[in-house]
Parts: structure tokens; C-alpha cells; sequence
């Protein structure tokens, strides 16, 4: 088995695994059947585990096991909330502040990146990975400019509550042209709310980023 691995690939490939579904709700963590599957050790399991469950994402399970922690739709859609409430904070101030132009400049290369999936007006089963980091890369940004510590430290703890982060994206492969609709709306809105912040709309940033999230609760339930 592979050692050259570092301990925080293997707490991000866990957590991957785990907001994935790949390791299922209330799942005892098998330390030996994953080590085999990832060709490592067991210690970097070992250490990666404490590690999550303080992210709250495993739960004590026995004597020194971990379990995957259950979450249900309305444990979901709340922290999707929450974060949609901070994130709209974060637009707010970063609006009064004014946005560096280097951040300006990412957050136009995420919009660009975006522009190009949806530009040949229909997604195909690629496209689900690659929204998904460039929605990653957009929110963070608007946290990151934010220069908050404690906003960002909160939104990153909602983001471990499965199907909450931005990176998380899971649409319906029997029904592409219906994450097409949702996803390229929520990319429009992305549009909106760079440009609101570029105007110093504080108002409109915020607002923006709450009923973003609307149309991301309202994807969870599509399946």
C-alpha cells in the first residue's frame, strides 16, 4: 500500500466520500476495507477520523469508532439557509467595501467558466463536476472578500451538512434538460450578484445570495 499520501488528501477524500453518499448515513466506518479501497494504511484513516467528527460529520460509535452522522432534508435545508444568510452578509459587506479589482477579475473568470458549460444550451453528465468546482471557487470567493473569520468559520461548518456545500452538485441524469433549466438559472443569478457588488448595492448583493439559495433548496428535491 501506498504512503505517500498526505493526511489531509485523506481527510478531503473521506469527506468526499461521505457528502457523496458513498459512505452511507449511520455506516460504521470499516478503517481496514477503506484502506484497502484507497491503496493506503490505516493510520491515515486513523487520524482522519477525529478530524471529521469534529466537523460533525461521523459520530462515537463504540469504544474508539466512528460512524457516518445521519442528516435529514430539514437538517439540510436549514443549513442551507444559514449559509445563505451569512453568504448574504458577506455580499452586503463586501458591497459596502468595494471589491478589490483582483477579485473582481476571479470572480469574472467563474462566471466566464460557467458561461462556456451552459453555452451549448443543453449539460451533459460532465458538466456536474465542473459547475460544481466553479461554484465552489465563486461562493468561497465572496466569503473570502468578505474578511470575516468567524462568518467564514460558520459557513464552513454548514457546508460539511450534506448537499449544502456549493461543490456539491447532484442533478438527474434521466432528466438533463431540467438541471440544465435550474442550474443555468442559478448561474444567471451568479451574474446578477457580481454585478451588484461591483455597483455597491448592498441591498440587492444580499438579497441576491438569499434567494440564491432558494433555487438550490429547491434542486435537492429534484433527484
Amino acid at each position: 500500500m501506498s504512503s505517500s499520501k498526505q493526511p489531509l488528501n485523506v481527510l478531503q477524500q473521506l469527506r468526499d466520500m461521505i457528502l457523496r453518499g458513498e459512505l452511507a448515513p449511520g455506516e460504521r466506518i470499516p478503517e481496514a476495507a477503506l484502506a484497502e479501497r484507497l491503496g493506503l494504511s490505516r493510520m491515515p484513516i486513523r487520524q482522519s477520523l477525529p478530524m471529521l467528527a469534529k466537523e460533525g460529520l461521523l459520530v462515537s460509535a463504540g469504544a474508539r469508532g466512528f460512524a457516518v452522522r445521519s442528516f435529514t432534508p430539514q437538517d439540510c435545508a436549514a443549513a442551507i439557509r444559514l449559509r445563505a444568510s451569512l453568504e448574504g452578509l458577506a455580499a452586503k459587506d463586501l458591497a459596502a467595501r468595494g471589491a478589490s479589482p483582483a477579485l473582481l477579475a476571479r470572480l469574472a473568470a467563474c462566471l466566464a467558466e460557467g458561461d462556456r458549460i451552459f453555452a451549448k444550451r443543453h449539460i451533459v453528465e460532465a458538466d456536474e463536476a465542473a459547475y460544481g468546482a466553479m461554484n465552489k471557487r465563486f461562493h468561497d470567493l465572496l466569503v473570502e472578500g468578505a474578511e470575516n473569520p468567524l462568518l467564514a468559520e460558520l459557513v464552513a461548518r454548514c457546508n460539511v451538512v450534506p448537499f449544502v456545500s456549493p461543490g456539491t452538485i447532484a442533478f438527474n441524469r434521466d432528466d438533463l434538460d431540467a438541471a440544465y433549466d435550474y442550474l443555468s438559472y442559478a448561474h444567471r443569478q451568479h451574474h446578477a450578484i457580481v454585478e451588484a457588488i461591483t455597483r455597491r448595492d448592498t441591498e440587492r448583493a444580499e438579497f441576491l445570495l438569499r434567494e440564491h439559495a432558494v433555487t438550490q433548496e429547491k434542486s435537492m428535491w429534484r433527484g
